[in-house]
């Protein structure tokens, strides 16, 4: 009886040192990003990833018409709550929050990516996809016409090209050679996407040099000619109607449906072409006389990771996941339909556009994205109406230089 007693109060005993033991505290990553029509893949994957490792990951979207996160973000600042991740997308948010912004310089994603955000050799930013443009064709009536799209790498290439392509149209059953909009509420594809061509075609993937001389005033003028021919080239092919009052899906429905060789726009358009019928790929713009065998590619936006967080080595290897893992890789390209911006991911995405893109970012034929160092307001209010004036005919090619010179050497003394 003795024994039995003695043997009951060790086991309470034990039960009440179990009871008092301290439990291993989960750990947990808060993540607020701006997509949300990635919301349920990236909740899914989330929750894929608590599974595996025991992490949990808590996600919230914000984004869209619902809510604007910049605004949240500064909430949460004020509060204390700062999430372990979230995202930038450029020069101004991250001047925002720099201060709080971790160095991810020795990850192991780095050496996989062309398009992390730096800043001077420092990697703070983790690129959420890579989105591009240069010239998307239709490489059916490009052959048809005995055009090899390996030509369309320079100013001369296009102009001997679009003038085959014009003295076809009625062979090729086109309309235009080019679908291309440059009125009001288009103004980003002029002022935006195309007014990149000026500032880095050409350059070495992350220079800056040709939009920081703008900036503090120097203008090279054989560049900037070169550049207003180029538009102008485009314009001259472009279906008139489109280009000075036709939107977004006046613009892409004439490529869709083979009425036109040639749009300006990006891989952003794959979900509008998914009905297409032909092949298309992307030539780089011909913005120069020098050979330019790139198109612009970079991420849209970056994750950057709070360096104030308790768990930053669990967010960096979540982080590592997506680009590690088959169940991260997959999340990105097959659930999520985004490009990945990292080289040792070899799954395609659907569309064409954006298969094209992928391709020559591989091949490390990429020039960079220069037009948000100038404000929002400056491309959209004083470059995009310049770009409709010549739209309209009612400038010269070379009114149109001087206009853009002149509103660039405004910009440089007033910013």
């Amino acid at each position: 009886m003795k024994k039995l007693l003695v043997l009951l109060s060790m086991f309470m005993v034990l039960i009440s040192m179990t009871a008092c033991a301290p439990k291993k505290e989960q750990i947990v990553i808060t993540w607020k990003q701006n997509k949300p029509e990635i919301d349920a893949a990236l909740q899914a994957y989330a929750a894929a990833y608590e599974a595996k490792t025991g992490v949990k990951v808590i996600v919230t979207s914000c984004g869209g018409s619902s809510c604007t996160l910049g605004d949240v973000l500064k909430a949460d600042y004020a509060a204390g709550t700062m999430p372990d991740i979230f995202p930038i997308d450029g020069p101004e948010s991250y001047n925002e929050w720099k201060a709080i912004i971790a160095d991810l310089t020795g990850s192991d994603w780095v050496a996989q990516t062309d398009v992390a955000y730096k800043d001077g050799d420092k990697v703070v930013g983790f690129p959420v996809a890579i989105e591009g443009w240069g010239m998307a064709y239709n490489a059916d009536l490009l052959t048809q016409a005995g055009i090899d799209p390996k030509t369309l790498t320079s100013y001369d290439g296009y102009v001997t090209a679009l003038a085959i392509l014009e003295s076809k149209k009625a062979e090729l059953g086109i309309d235009s050679v080019v679908s291309m909009a440059a009125g009001p509420g288009m103004y980003w594809v002029t002022a935006h996407h195309n007014f990149n061509s000026l500032l880095s075609n050409g350059l070495p993937y992350g220079s800056k040099d040709v939009a920081n001389a703008l900036l503090d005033g120097t203008i090279d003028a054989t560049r900037l000619s070169e550049y207003a021919n180029w538009v102008n080239l485009l314009f001259t092919y472009a279906d008139q109607t489109v280009l000075t009052t036709g939107n977004y899906d006046s613009q892409v429905g004439a490529f869709l449906n083979q009425k036109s060789v040639f749009l300006h726009q990006g891989n952003w358009v794959d979900g509008n072409l998914k009905d297409a019928t032909f092949d298309m790929a992307f030539a780089p713009h011909g913005s120069s006389k020098a050979v330019t065998d790139g198109i612009f590619v970079s991420a849209p936006a970056w994750y950057v990771v709070n360096k104030d967080s308790k768990n930053l080595e669990a967010v960096k290897d979540f982080l590592s996941d997506m680009v590690f893992t088959t169940e991260g890789q997959d999340y990105i390209v097959n659930k999520a339909g985004m490009i990945p911006a990292f080289k040792n991911i070899t799954l395609q995405p659907a569309g064409q556009l954006s298969k094209s893109v992928q391709a020559w970012a591989a091949a490390g034929k990429i020039y960079s994205w220069n037009q948000y160092l100038f404000t929002g307001d400056f491309r959209d209010s004083t470059l995009g109406p310049i770009y409709d004036q010549l739209a309209q005919k009612a400038v010269t090619v070379e009114e149109f230089t001087t206009l853009l010179h002149d509103a660039l050497a405004t910009y440089a003394t007033t910013h």
